[in-house]
């Protein structure tokens, strides 16, 4: 009876020491281990996810919590601090550092690919370009054309965009109409005429499983710039080779910003972003990598 009883002793103490070190083994917080949470523009999602994917095949100790949204969705999250990661189309303003300048926390911004706005429009539409003069005319609601734009949201960076570049506050009552997300866009210009869509150009590659089914019921418009821009000479497409040139009127960089303020996998994965693995994803995915890879040559001596 005493030998059960102290083999039973036994059993106990050893189930409370496993438990114990279960309990207090964290995983080291690095580069490459631990987990991070980052807020992404929704139009850069599939291109993140991706990135992602590989980057824990090589690092399986990572935990990523992604959080999607428009631009005026997730940017008040970064600002205030709650997440200290952020991937989106534009770099932080002088003012919207500042909550992170007075606590000498740095900033680092990496840019990782360049994005294309795609205009597109029903396969069976008469026109197959536009020219960038006509799009700002109607997003001023000065044009005579009877085309509309149909955007994602009125709060997205593809808004912010268009804005910017046709220099107002606001979108017109006629001519201008906003719906929820990318892929909206494409199905409502798929089955409806005389619109046109502005989307994010990854929205319109085959891989894109959202889209997959309307992208054979739409066609990719031809743009020329204004007078005196680079591309102003004929109608290019957002092909990925017209992104990397800077000849496509309508270009975005893609960032991650990133303000952990220590080396973790914010920093990590900021990197791999930028590294020539990461790179690769993005010339992959159509985009524009940030960087160009250099090509290998196997020079074999025949004589």
């Amino acid at each position: 009876m005493k030998k059960y009883s102290f083999l039973l002793v036994l059993l106990v103490l050893f189930a409370a020491c496993k438990r114990k070190n279960t309990a207090t083994t964290e995983v080291e917080e690095s580069r490459t281990t631990g987990s991070v949470k980052i807020l992404v523009d929704e139009s850069f999602d599939d291109i993140v996810s991706d990135q992602i994917e590989v980057f824990q095949s090589d690092y399986p100790a990572t935990k990523f919590d992604i959080v999607t949204g428009n631009e005026n969705k997730i940017l008040p999250t970064f600002l205030n601090d709650s997440v200290r990661v952020i991937i989106m189309s534009r770099v932080l303003t002088k003012k919207e550092e500042q909550n992170y300048v007075r606590r000498s926390i740095p900033i680092y911004t990496q840019r990782f690919a360049i994005d294309g706005i795609a205009l597109v429009t029903g396969a069976d539409e008469p026109d197959s370009t536009i020219t960038a003069d006509e799009v700002i005319a109607i997003l001023k609601g000065t044009s005579t054309s009877g085309k509309s734009l149909v955007f994602d949201n009125p709060y997205s960076a593809t808004v912010g965009y268009f804005k910017a570049l046709a220099q107002i506050s606001e979108l017109p009552k006629k001519g201008v109409y906003t719906l929820q997300t990318n892929s909206d866009v494409i199905k409502f210009v798929a089955t409806n005429k005389n619109y046109i869509g502005v989307v994010g150009v990854n929205w319109t590659l085959e891989g894109n499983k959202n889209t997959a089914a309307y992208l054979p019921k739409i066609k990719l418009l031809g743009v020329k710039n204004v007078k005196g821009k680079k591309g102003d000479d004929a109608f290019y497409k957002p092909t990925q080779q017209n992104l990397i040139s800077g000849i496509y009127p309508f270009l975005r960089n893609v960032y991650i910003i990133n303000c952990e303020g220590k080396e973790g996998l914010g920093t990590g994965f900021a990197n791999w972003l930028a590294s020539p693995r990461g790179q690769l994803i993005v010339l992959k995915s159509g985009l524009g990598p940030h960087k160009l890879l250099p090509r290998e040559f196997n020079l074999k001596n025949t004589n």
